[in-house]
């Protein structure tokens, strides 16, 4: 028996159905549940659905580096935490930048300087304080920048992790993605080691095509066996696209984590 939990992102599957639906059937799978921005969403109905929240995602705007964006992403973590107790969700995810509805940062960065890394971690102490008063966790996700996110600060898994280090909160961790993170660093059992505790939750998806676990280069029975090996008790998350068949793609992530 492995000694983490699974979970699938509402986003990206059963497409054809209406989200509370989509919901309901990762639940009836027997899988926990993620989701992402919450401003757009049925928090009763998704609440009434019995299903059990990892993750969600822990801002509505701002960023990390600047005052007036520190303010909007402080103040709508507070109101995610109230969110997150309604659907009793231990995880709040953030990113190193506001993104937009395709993925991009509304504030692209060229060059990261040493007073944005400190200002940042300064802004990801306060979220921790946040979190540490709510019972709850944010964690700070990678993402890669060839495909997906270019001009994302603070993208990589070692920025992340840099970063969670720095701040030395329980109740911040590391989001580790590791599509995101095969596609910008590799090396992922080697980097899962040097995450260590810091982990507070993994998101995973093949690489290319970002779809299940079974469907690209990601040796994820590996990564299964090293979770374990870890000791590592969180969530597991399918952050993808189903190749086919939504209910076959869940099964094969399964499949791949089962031990």
């Amino acid at each position: 028996m492995a000694s983490y939990s699974l979970s699938v992102c509402a986003e990206m599957v059963f497409l054809d159905l209406p989200f509370v639906e989509r919901v309901k059937r990762i639940h009836q799978l027997g899988f926990g549940v993620e989701i992402w921005g919450w401003a757009n969403k049925d928090i009763d109905a998704l609440a009434a659905t019995g299903a059990r929240f990892t993750s969600m995602t822990g801002y509505l705007s701002g960023n990390l580096t600047d005052d007036a964006e520190i303010a909007q992403l402080l103040h709508s973590a507070e109101a995610s935490l109230a969110v997150a107790e309604r659907l009793n969700c231990p995880g709040l995810n953030l990113h190193g930048t506001g993104l937009n509805d395709k993925g991009l940062p509304v504030k692209p960065v060229e060059v990261v300087t040493g007073a944005m890394w400190l200002k940042a971690a300064e802004t990801l102490r306060q979220v921790a304080k946040l979190g540490e008063a709510a019972g709850r966790v944010f964690t700070l996700e990678n993402l890669n920048l060839p495909v997906d996110h270019p001009g994302t600060p603070f993208a990589l898994a070692a920025d992340t992790l840099a970063l969670v280090e720095a701040v030395n909160s329980p109740a911040l961790k590391m989001n580790l993605d590791l599509y995101h993170a095969q596609i910008g660093e590799g090396n992922l059992i080697e980097l899962l080691r040097r995450a260590g505790s810091a982990i507070g939750e993994i998101q995973v998806a093949d690489v290319p095509g970002r779809q299940q676990p079974g469907t690209g280069e990601i040796n994820y029975r590996a990564i299964a066996r090293t979770l374990n090996d870890m000791g590592y008790q969180g969530t597991v998350a399918m952050e993808g696209w189903a190749s086919g068949d939504s209910t076959a793609a869940l099964e094969q992530f399964r499949d791949h984590f089962t031990l």
